[in-house]
């Protein structure tokens, strides 16, 4: 099923879809898309269940890709460049791997893939966090929800009285999307086999000063996705976009003009 999501578009130059992540919107780009629209087409988009699009439906990570690829097609823009941050990077690779006619290449920062793992105390209490999240969701309590993984999952500890105001009202907002994300048993899997089938260039990045269980993450990704790359943000975290945007900019220009020489 198709459906509308809201979107902006911006500048001129080769098209660039910007994927959002998790708790979040389309202005979570505000800081980095002017300066992108300076070289790229820029669309910025709320996915389902976020910002103005249509809420209320079922949200797996299946359906963001199938909307990604509506939106693609939709604007008759392909194949695009593709840029998302965690959960949104998730969905760039799935859409990769499924739709190659429709993505030049995909720029991945710290996709939350924990299936791609094994078993570790690490790993077990992210778990753990989220599902304590998930269950202040269902209580009604988004704002403590939101702060519980902004400080255990994603950011760290003290994070939360340090983001800005709009950004916490965001989060909250997106607090059932998020819930519903959860529900989808394969949110976090992506099988080695599908990874294989990504042909296109892939750039993952990292911050140093993310919390410690997206590093290897990344790794694995590296090993399973055929010529991959991995950029590492000295000094940032979880949101480079957001607390290093001209740092962030800079290397997402550099990977995208790197990778479209090599295709």
């Amino acid at each position: 099923m198709s459906i509308a999501l809201h979107h902006t578009l911006t500048g001129s130059g080769e098209p660039l879809v910007l994927v959002h992540g998790s708790w979040s919107d389309h202005t979570i780009w505000d800081l980095v898309a002017p300066e992108l629209a300076r070289s790229f087409t820029v669309v910025a988009y709320d996915r389902r269940g976020s910002g103005t699009s249509a809420r209320g439906l079922p949200a797996t990570r299946r359906d963001h890709e199938d909307d990604l690829a509506g939106l693609v097609e939709g604007l008759a823009l392909g194949p695009v460049h593709l840029v998302g941050t965690s959960f949104g990077g998730s969905i760039a690779l799935g859409l990769a791997a499924r739709r190659p006619d429709l993505v030049r290449d995909v720029v991945a920062h710290e996709p939350p893939l924990t299936g791609l793992l094994e078993a570790s105390p690490e790993i077990a209490a992210v778990f753990a966090a989220v599902d304590q999240v998930a269950a202040k969701i269902d209580a009604g309590d988004a704002e403590g929800a939101a702060r519980q993984f902004v400080e255990e999952v994603a950011l760290g500890p003290g994070a939360w009285d340090l983001l800005p105001p709009p950004v916490r009202a965001t989060m909250v907002d997106a607090a059932p999307a998020f819930r519903t994300e959860q529900r989808d048993p394969a949110w976090a899997d992506m099988t080695a086999d599908e990874l294989a089938r990504i042909s296109c260039p892939v750039t993952l990045t990292r911050g140093d000063a993310s919390p410690a269980w997206f590093a290897p993450i990344v790794a694995r990704l590296a090993e399973l996705v055929p010529h991959a790359r991995v950029h590492e943000f000295p000094g940032a975290g979880h949101a480079p976009h957001m607390t290093h945007p001209a740092d962030w900019c800079a290397h997402i220009a550099s990977a995208l003009t790197l990778s479209g020489a090599t295709r």
